[in-house]
């Protein structure tokens, strides 16, 4: 997809900031200052620029628990909306901006990605079933598409999870990790997102090595990356980075300018 090339400007080792935003209208620990969440998200969005960030991702992952899509109202769509809008008109054109909507809401997320003129989302549950923490999610490559399709939003790129963290994969036991990702390939992911067991925890870098090997398309790091073991994953397309980044390198925290300074730094020299 030619979205790719504005999405990945460098040939390897590109860094996307999350933007976990605050929790939203209707979520348990909303606390009724709608301002408050668009105006922290836009701090956060103008941080990473000046720190030199490649990418930012939008992410509702404050609002837990989370229920599945079809449980998703109107208010959470709305709201990533204005947000991921708000967002777009502070982060430079150059640097490509994603979303996801929790949990597996991937349809709503391309959706809210057309509007905000976003360039890529990050989808749950493309190919094969498994069980969340919220409940089980099925398989939606083909519905997504279709979707895309519809709403003519074919520029916008779908990176997918396969064995994604916080889930059970008993029942595709039998499918290991590179034939996931080749299953997802074939039913035309943009790109591959290999993470670890869960939110911080690092992804085993001969896994994201054997998937690089074996698919055609962009493949990130999706969880559990630092300045410390970021060499471990050098050459990877791209680094999805939360916990790091923020202060005591807790997710639930502000951001940390200095951890995302020297990050940066350092990637820098290693290229």
């Amino acid at each position: 997809m030619s979205g790719l090339k504005q999405i990945f400007n460098k040939k390897i080792n590109n860094v996307f900031g999350m933007i976990h935003v605050k929790p939203l209208p209707g979520t348990p620990r909303f606390n009724g200052n709608v301002k408050e969440i668009i105006d922290s998200a836009c701090k956060e969005a103008e941080i990473y620029t000046n720190c030199g960030i490649d990418g930012v991702i939008v992410e509702n992952m404050h609002d837990i628990p989370y229920v599945l899509a079809d449980k998703i109202g109107p208010e959470i769509v709305s709201m990533m909306t204005r947000i991921c809008t708000s967002v777009r008109q502070i982060v430079p054109e150059n640097i490509p901006c994603g979303l996801q909507i929790l949990a597996a809401a991937n349809n709503e997320a391309i959706a809210v990605a057309q509007a905000a003129k976003f360039q890529f989302i990050r989808a749950e549950g493309f190919v094969f079933g498994h069980v969340a923490d919220e409940g089980y999610i099925d398989a939606c490559a083909g519905k997504l598409l279709r979707y895309r399709k519809v709403i003519g939003a074919e520029n916008i790129c779908i990176f997918t999870d396969i064995k994604k963290k916080h889930s059970s994969h008993a029942i595709t036991q039998d499918v290991n990790l590179i034939e996931t990702a080749k299953a997802a390939t074939f039913f035309l992911s943009d790109g591959i997102i290999v993470t670890g067991t869960a939110t911080g925890h690092p992804a085993e870098p001969q896994d994201v090595q054997d998937v690089k090997r074996s698919v055609g398309v962009p493949v990130l790091v999706g969880s559990g990356v630092t300045v410390n073991n970021v060499h471990e994953y050098n050459g990877s397309d791209g680094f999805i980075i939360g916990s790091h980044f923020k202060k005591n390198g807790n997710w639930q925290n502000e951001l940390d300018e200095i951890a995302i300074k020297t990050f940066m730094e350092k990637i820098s020299n290693d290229n």
